[in-house]
């Protein structure tokens, strides 16, 4: 059994001058503004779009990331409707297999702190390892066995989404009521994102 921390990597990290300019034009075509555009302009007209609430413009950018998570987060994630996805198989992939380390990943729960709740968790975790590998040893396929796999599973998937959606993503999943697991991801990635283009994030 391996215990892995969540994390994340943007994979087609965007050149903020570019966007800028990118999302600049696709605004002032809705303007015809078009030659109001200089070298200086773009920040200050895609700063205007936000704050006139007009974000059709931002949706012309897509960004990727690659985000390592349990299950439990993945679920959540996937309900942004306006993304794709491109995640591990857990009907496919053999975590028995040498390309997986010979045991089960598990993601590092949130309240891993508390040492009580800690060696409950591992112990069913272990446990679940136990059953998934007695299962396969059994002639069960990859697709049976998953059935006892938790939450806590490791999972890793690509999620691509445009600027706008980014945006309603971070505003809910940073929010305090999101779940602790998912806030773990979802706030260092948002300021990941501010780094990149601080005039929309």
């Amino acid at each position: 059994m391996r215990i892995v921390e969540p994390s994340f990597e943007i994979l087609n990290a965007p050149k903020r001058e570019e966007v800028l300019r990118h999302l600049e034009l696709c605004g002032r075509v809705c303007y015809k503004s078009e030659d109001k555009m200089t070298e200086e302009s773009a920040s200050r007209f895609v700063k205007f779009l936000i704050e006139r609430g007009h974000e059709s413009p931002i949706e012309h950018i897509s960004i990727s990331v690659r985000i390592i998570c349990d299950r439990g987060v993945s679920h959540e994630w996937v309900r942004h409707r306006i993304a794709s996805y491109s995640q591990e198989s857990t009907r496919y992939c053999n975590y028995n297999s040498e390309k997986f380390g010979g045991g089960i990943a598990f993601i590092r729960p949130y309240f891993a702190e508390n040492e009580r709740l800690f060696e409950i968790w591992k112990a069913e975790m272990e446990s679940a390892e136990k059953a998934y590998m007695d299962m396969l040893a059994n002639g069960a396929k990859p697709e049976d066995a998953r059935s006892v796999l938790p939450n806590s599973l490791k999972t890793e998937f690509i999620c691509t989404m445009n600027l706008r959606e980014w945006r309603h993503f971070f505003a809910l999943r940073c929010a305090k009521a999101a779940h602790p697991a998912m806030r773990e991801i979802a706030v260092p990635l948002q300021e990941a994102f501010r780094e990149l283009l601080p005039e929309l994030f």
